[in-house]
């Protein structure tokens, strides 16, 4: 659920990279980050658990232009990937405006990623949501990686309903503004649908 701010005219919109511990959210954002231009963007904070970081930061990216005359701003954020922290991830879902669900490609780790996406449609069936109702894509993370599941496959496991995925290295930055760029246009649809 998006938020308006008057007084700076400016949109704000929630997205979400969920997936499951180690599978590279983090990565993302820190790449993110890093290629952002300082203009645009507020100081990223940093969350830790005992086992792993939650991230969050916003940015303004300048090139997407205005809804009405508002900006749009977007805050990024990561869920823990560990299912112990089902509470925290409940809450960083609260108002979510997007998802980018991040996949780890290896063989070893397409349980965790089927457990992960099983996890996400509760979470937001919880709240009210559907991932049918939202801006969601898919990151193929860690493709670099030798042992990896082909594309169709994890298309087939993942994404049966056939949303937009992206193969990715997110340590290399490959993959990582093309998701990124996918889920803002169709956040920025999804409110010029409803304004």
């Amino acid at each position: 659920m998006s938020f308006i701010n008057y007084s700076t005219r400016e949109i704000n919109c929630k997205i979400v990279y969920y997936g499951p511990g180690l599978c590279g959210k983090t990565t993302n954002l820190l790449y993110i980050y890093k290629k952002t231009n300082p203009d645009s963007k507020g100081k990223m904070i940093s969350l830790a658990t005992e086992t792993e970081r939650t991230l969050f930061f916003d940015f303004l990216p300048l090139s997407l232009g205005s809804i009405r005359g508002f900006k749009v701003r977007f805050h990024l954020y990561t869920v823990p990937g560990q299912v112990f922290y089902d509470a925290s991830r409940k809450l960083i879902l609260r108002g979510v405006d997007g998802v980018i669900f991040v996949a780890d490609s290896q063989m070893e780790r397409m349980e965790a990623n089927i457990e992960s996406m099983e996890n996400l449609r509760k979470n937001l069936k919880d709240q009210g949501f559907s991932l049918e109702g939202l801006p969601f894509s898919i990151q193929y993370n860690k493709r670099d990686i030798a042992n990896i599941v082909p594309v169709d496959e994890m298309n087939r496991v993942l994404n049966p309903k056939g949303v937009h995925y992206f193969e990715a290295v997110a340590t290399t930055g490959t993959g990582v503004f093309d998701t990124l760029k996918e889920i803002a246009k169709q956040v920025i649809l999804q409110l010029k649908k409803n304004a």
